[in-house]
């Protein structure tokens, strides 16, 4: 199975926002954590992180023919990026939103999604834990569908 992972704008960044609470979350360690889970499950994993929305498209184009689905952290995006959306739409991209909880990200982008509709979201206290359980319910869901 394949899945991408796209983590979105500032979440490079997410370094910063765990050690106002104490932890040391970076994105380096959720890509590890993602790679540990995705070999248990034999998955092969695709990632990008951007700020650009341009690359996200991109990114999903070039991949529609691979990927059997997508793990998205959308952050800001989740609220006004209809041409991301769009995109989905057209290639037909199953996929799971993953939100941390609030202490990690600036606004509740969970609860206002434009990709909500169609989207299985999760919203989890711990970036880590919200990402592979992510991965997880998106295999799964993904072998019932086959």
């Amino acid at each position: 199975m394949n899945i991408l992972i796209l983590h979105g704008p500032n979440m490079n960044l997410i370094g910063l926002r765990s050690a106002q609470i104490g932890e040391r979350i970076t994105l380096d360690k959720i890509d590890t954590a993602l790679n540990r889970q995705a070999k248990k499950l034999n998955i092969v994993l695709k990632t990008l992180q951007t700020h650009k929305v341009s690359k996200v498209i991109t990114f999903l184009q070039r991949n529609r023919n691979w990927a059997d689905g997508l793990l998205f952290s959308p952050g800001a995006w989740s609220m006004c990026q209809h041409d991301i959306f769009d995109t989905l739409m057209l290639t037909k991209t199953p996929f799971i939103e993953i939100f941390p909880s609030a202490q990690f990200m600036l606004e509740k982008y969970a609860t206002n999604s434009i990709f909500h509709k169609i989207a299985l979201d999760m919203v989890i206290d711990h970036p880590i834990t919200a990402y592979t359980e992510g991965l997880k319910k998106l295999h799964a869901v993904l072998l019932t569908d086959q």
